[in-house]
């Protein structure tokens, strides 16, 4: 679990796969959506993590075995 504080203005709405952040301020809003997703950064090996909408994540092979 991660306990995060949410600074005065902001409005963030959760469903089973997407997080809604809102308010007035512009700059607030997307500093706190970076915070929220510097706590789970997208790995480059299964894509998971919190990712921005309709933001692509180049997805590493990894280790191929074989000669």
């Amino acid at each position: 679990d991660i306990f995060f504080d949410l600074p005065v203005g902001i409005i963030v709405k959760a469903d089973r796969a997407s997080i809604t952040v809102e308010g007035d301020d512009k700059q607030l809003v997307g500093s706190v959506a970076s915070k929220i997703r510097s706590f789970r950064k997208p790995e480059p090996y299964k894509g998971k993590g919190v990712r921005y909408k309709n933001e692509n994540i180049k997805i590493k092979q990894g280790k191929t075995v074989g000669e």
